[in-house]
């Protein structure tokens, strides 16, 4: 049994969504769309492991990451009726690749902002195990409100910069709100180090696949372009003057783009032989 997820339900459409944010967010997170969307789907957005009211699983490491996956298989089981298009930002879009790869028969389409298939090369993901292992020491340190101003800082977030005052008050509220030690065990189980390579996966992948950056995130924009090549059914779209997180920087754009492919008719996909892909619930 893995870790009970916090989640709330809206919206009076049809089309079934798991909305999974980014880190130091929370299910919340995609409120300021629901204008845009909540007519066209029925979302389940959750509090991911570490954030808002979810606990963290018992292990860290890979281990943490799988079993978060697992956690998310079986909170669809319980909440979803067939399968669902998910919806991920970041460390979202990041699991939401392996809920695809481990579990093909709960996920229709996917929509991946800013995110990664993991890294290839272990001296990366061990370099990078050691930068968020001292990042989460440093969270624990020095609280949340010093490294939730540390964290805007960085460059990857300039275009969260300029957000609209309730937009940004909105989202420093959401940052503070966690807990230090929730986010420091978030880090150490979902971070990109522990995260499992994904990339010899993605050719496998059967699910319809819309990639979505900025412009001016000149790293995930590459790591989109790359992924886009590998993936069997993949589209990118990319919001000029936008950086890591479109669907904050640019929302109705975003929305527009994403309900434009979650409407589009699909043919069913064929998945993968029950050999090559793991078959979740």
């Amino acid at each position: 049994m893995g870790v009970k997820l916090s989640y709330d339900v809206w919206g009076r459409g049809e089309l079934p969504v798991l909305l999974l944010h980014g880190f130091t967010g929370d299910r919340t997170a995609w409120d300021h769309l629901r204008p845009w969307l909540e007519g066209k789907v029925r979302a389940l957005a959750v509090d991911l492991p570490g954030h808002g009211k979810s606990g963290l699983p018992l292990e860290t490491g890979r281990a943490g990451f799988e079993d978060t996956i697992d956690s998310l298989a079986e909170f669809l089981a319980q909440a979803a009726q067939g399968c669902v298009d998910v919806i991920g930002y970041s460390q979202g879009a990041r699991l939401a690749v392996g809920l695809a790869v481990r579990c093909p028969r709960r996920v229709r389409r996917l929509v991946l902002e800013s995110g990664s298939p993991g890294l290839s090369a272990r001296k990366q993901r061990s370099a990078r195990q050691r930068e968020d292992s001292a990042l989460a020491d440093r969270i624990r340190q020095q609280g949340i409100e010093l490294f939730v101003d540390e964290w805007a800082r960085r460059p990857l977030f300039a275009g969260l910069r300029k957000l609209p005052l309730p937009l940004a008050a909105a989202l420093r509220a959401r940052r503070l709100a966690h807990s230090p030690e929730g986010l420091a065990g978030a880090l150490l189980c979902l971070g990109t180090g522990v995260q499992p390579n994904y990339w010899p996966a993605l050719p496998l992948l059967r699910a319809p696949t819309l990639l979505l950056t900025g412009s001016l995130d000149e790293k995930f924009t590459r790591i989109a372009r790359d992924m886009v090549a590998q993936l069997p059914m993949g589209w990118l779209r990319v919001f000029e003057g936008s950086g890591h997180a479109p669907h904050l920087e640019a929302p109705d754009a975003y929305a527009s783009e994403v309900l434009a492919f979650l409407e589009t008719p699909w043919f069913d996909a064929q998945f993968a032989p029950a050999n090559q892909m793991e078959e979740c619930g």
